[in-house]
């Protein structure tokens, strides 16, 4: 697992992404599974494992229902008052986060590379 900064430049801030897997590990443990294309090998898809940990605060979907969440606008990840907060489509604070289809807020983020 890599900590912080993920390079969302590097996967074009997940636009067209396809949200795969939504592992609730605890109350304030959660997994994210995505595949996003990577501009570091030419655009090939590889898939990103986001560890959210100490999460304070969520708006999840269910598992079915993931694959029908439009990533036209990719996600947002900011990192605000020592918090981290990822949501769906382009979002420029906490407020407009938690107005996403989904968004996951969290003291600690890793990420994990993985194949497609």
């Amino acid at each position: 697992m890599c900590r912080l900064p993920i390079d969302l430049e590097r996967f074009d801030n997940f636009k067209d992404a396809e949200l795969r897997i939504v592992n609730i590990v605890s109350p304030t443990h959660i997994k994210l599974t995505v595949a996003v294309q990577d501009r570091a090998r030419a655009f090939d898809w590889i898939t990103l494992e986001l560890d959210f940990t100490g999460v304070t605060d969520a708006r999840l979907l269910e598992q079915n229902k993931l694959k029908f969440i439009d990533m036209n606008e990719g996600a947002s990840l900011l990192h605000v008052n020592n918090e981290f907060a990822f949501g769906i489509g382009a979002c420029y604070n906490a407020s407009t986060i938690k107005n996403s289809t989904l968004y996951i807020i969290s003291k600690d983020l890793k990420y994990k590379e993985e194949q497609f």
